[in-house]
């Protein structure tokens, strides 16, 4: 159990196996268990640094005690994104102010782990230097790079990924060429009648000394070997070399061979398509990560592309390997290789239509954003969670282009503002903190999409518990809110206003402002989940002033108004505040049997926070009734997770108090040492683990 966790990490599961790079796996391994802190693999498009890496880091990873993890930066456009999508990677919710680079030194400072930085070559002098802060803070911390230019940081060992090596003319041992090998592999499925004779060995053998034993490109030939012969590919392969050979001789002739035969590879591929699906290629350029063929139909179609016939051209590009199938979350999602990428972002770009696309990938993600945001408080929540999440690189990209290229600090306000449910309930304050503030900063100065950014700010400012950025955001939506006169947006400022109160350890006054705030009437509007956070507050504050009555009704009532929408995400931290009432009133059956049920709302949407504090009451009342074992292997759970959220018990004076109360509980009733023991089997425990244990009844 212990072991499974030490060697975690968010390393894809290999579809194929490796051919021909044992020795470069053997040498990664040897640089790493040498003096190396940084590998990068270098090399042209298509020749498979992506896959090496990952099959090295999966080769590594039981050497490091905190795992291996994947951090693919092909979707990123700007480098102050970079610290995000690294945070975003690794198991850390850090909600604090503090500079990412700082919070991810601080995180992997006592670490063994190897962290994968896919796809470098855009952003080198951002890589450069996260890489240097990062290892000069982490001794433990290994770094495996892709990227087609070598990072020029300090201690930097480079490692150049070659082709596969090909056969020489009459060569006997021809057929066990790596190309070869790969080749015949990936055609095997497209070959069902591939009889293996000598002629059709040798027609491999010329196809794969073509294709200069380039990864992709032969990848890409094998799906074409259904529908033509290999004698065939070769022939239109060696026709489209002499033309490029012709056209781009002067360009080209200080590249080595395989970067034309790459060109090469690609270019027939695409002359091979239909012109509808060379289109669709061209347009999907724009997407970031992953998407599915609803998102392609929106962006993609018009009256040039109909929408009915979307979904037949992206399975026929699945078929030519031009794209490839992402199962997530119950759906199929599509994502093009980085190459192919790029040559359909150039095609693009030719046709003129590059900032077009770039405009309704835009106008797709805001209003998806907008409909999340509408819906979010509703029995579709988890559903959201896990749409939204895999879409976070679009949306990234989609507020990244509003604020740079764009110039649309207007869209970029109304989208941040509108993914307020994303950024504060789904674990990722600091990024949108990181837009908002943008935005505000350029966008216009009133009207409904400004507050609405304006509240959305200040509620993940108090999330980070900075209490002078949440007091200003507060006095300004108050005023915007005084002036609109609208309930809706009068009880989301009694949000931020008994928020603070709160933060700043004056709950009487905090109840006050939330009483005032008429939380109980369903107003509608833009607003309905900052009236659910007022009356979570509410609850929380009567526990602060130990009512523990009045909390476990207002509990309840909070509870059936999230079960009459089918809300998940209130209706846990429900659970959690009256099990911590409920313990507050000796009836601790009763908080075990809320503080459980918040834990598998919680769980459902990753909660990190609310994860964190349905353990630690479960810790509290395990101590109580003489488990101190089982309390302080919850303890170590928790703490665990603490670590990854960087605030533990989010500074909240009570939070700490109640740990600090169980530590000695526990601590008298297990012994020292029965007590260290259960703590750090508690800390390498797994997620899984975690559930399964806290959510058993003892």
């Amino acid at each position: 159990m212990a072991v499974e966790q030490s060697r975690a990490g968010n390393l894809p599961v290999a579809r194929t196996a490796m051919v021909g790079r044992r020795a470069e796996l053997a040498r990664i391994g040897r640089l790493f268990a040498g003096a190396a802190r940084l590998v990068t693999l270098t090399g042209v498009g298509g020749v498979g640094k992506t896959r090496l890496a990952l099959a090295a880091a999966a080769e590594l990873q039981p050497r490091f005690r905190d795992g291996a993890w994947l951090v693919e930066l092909s979707s990123l456009r700007e480098g102050r994104s970079l610290p995000y999508a690294i945070a975003e990677a690794l198991p850390l919710v850090d909600q604090s102010t503090r500079p990412m680079i700082d919070v991810l030194a601080d995180y992997l400072a006592g670490r063994e782990l190897l962290l994968v930085l896919d796809t470098c070559e855009h952003l080198v002098d951002p890589c450069s230097l996260a890489v240097e802060a990062l290892a000069g803070a982490a001794p433990g911390l290994r770094i495996l790079a892709t990227s087609r230019r070598r990072l020029e940081a300090c201690g930097e060992e480079v490692l150049t990924v070659e082709p596969l090596p090909v056969p020489e003319p009459g060569d006997p041992a021809a057929p066990l060429a790596d190309a070869v090998v790969l080749l015949r592999e990936r055609a095997a499925p497209t070959l069902p009648g591939f009889t293996d004779t000598e002629a059709e060995r040798a027609g491999l053998v010329g196809l794969a000394r073509r294709l200069d034993g380039l990864p992709l490109a032969i990848e890409l030939a094998a799906a074409r070997l259904g529908e033509l012969s290999v004698a065939e590919l070769t022939e239109r392969l060696d026709d489209r070399f002499a033309v490029l050979g012709e056209t781009d001789a002067v360009v080209y002739e200080a590249e080595p061979p395989w970067h034309q035969a790459m060109r090469t590879a690609i270019g027939w591929s695409h002359e091979l398509c239909a012109p509808a699906e060379r289109l669709l290629w061209a347009r999907l350029s724009v997407f970031a990560g992953t998407f599915d063929a609803e998102a392609a139909r929106q962006v993609c179609a018009d009256p040039h592309l109909a929408a009915e016939h979307v979904g037949g051209l992206l399975a026929a590009l699945v078929e030519k390997s031009i794209l490839v199938p992402r199962p997530a979350g119950g759906a199929e999602r599509y994502r093009m290789l980085d190459t192919l990428r790029e040559f359909g972002a150039d095609w693009l770009r030719g046709l003129g239509e590059e900032e077009e696309l770039r405009r309704r990938h835009r106008t797709h993600y805001r209003a998806l954003a907008l409909r999340g945001d509408a819906a979010w408080m509703g029995p579709d929540q988890a559903a959201w969670h896990e749409r939204m999440v895999c879409e976070h690189a679009n949306l990234r990209a989609a507020l990244d282009f509003c604020l740079g290229e764009g110039e649309d600090a207007y869209t970029a306000l109304e989208l941040a503002g509108a993914l307020w449910f994303y950024w504060l309930c789904c674990g990722f304050l600091r990024e949108g903190r990181h837009y908002l503030d943008r935005a505000l900063s350029l966008g216009p100065r009133s009207g409904t999409v400004r507050s609405k950014a304006v509240w959305a700010c200040g509620a993940i400012a108090l999330g980070q518990v900075d209490r002078d950025a949440a007091a200003r955001l507060a006095a300004e939506f108050r005023a915007l809110a005084e002036e609109a006169a609208d309930p809706a947006m009068l009880c989301a400022a009694a949000h931020l206003d008994g928020g603070l109160l709160t933060l700043t350890g004056r709950p009487a006054e905090a109840a006050t402002v939330f009483d005032a705030a008429a939380y109980a009437e369903d107003h509608g509007g833009a607003y309905t989940g900052a009236r659910f956070l007022v009356w979570a507050l509410r609850v929380f504050v009567h526990t602060n002033l130990r009512e523990f009555a009045q909390a476990c009704a207002v509990a309840d009532a909070l509870r059936a108004a999230c079960v009459r929408r089918g809300e998940l995400w209130a209706r846990a931290f429900a659970d959690y505040v009256h099990g911590q009432a409920a313990y507050g009133l000796g009836r601790l059956t009763e908080a075990a049997a809320h503080a459980r049920t918040a834990l598998e709302g919680k769980a459902l949407l990753h909660d990190s926070i609310g994860i964190a504090t349905a353990v630690d009451l479960l810790a509290s009342l395990a101590a109580t009734t003489g488990q101190g074992v089982r309390a302080a292997r919850l303890l170590g759970m928790g703490q665990r997770t603490w670590a990854d959220i960087g605030r533990p018990q989010l500074g909240i004076p009570e939070l700490i108090a109640a740990r600090e109360a169980c530590e000695r509980q526990a601590r008298a009733s297990a012994g020292d040492a029965a007590y260290e023991a259960a703590f750090r089997e508690g800390m390498l425990d797994s997620g899984d683990d975690v559930l399964t244990y806290a959510l058993h009844q003892a």
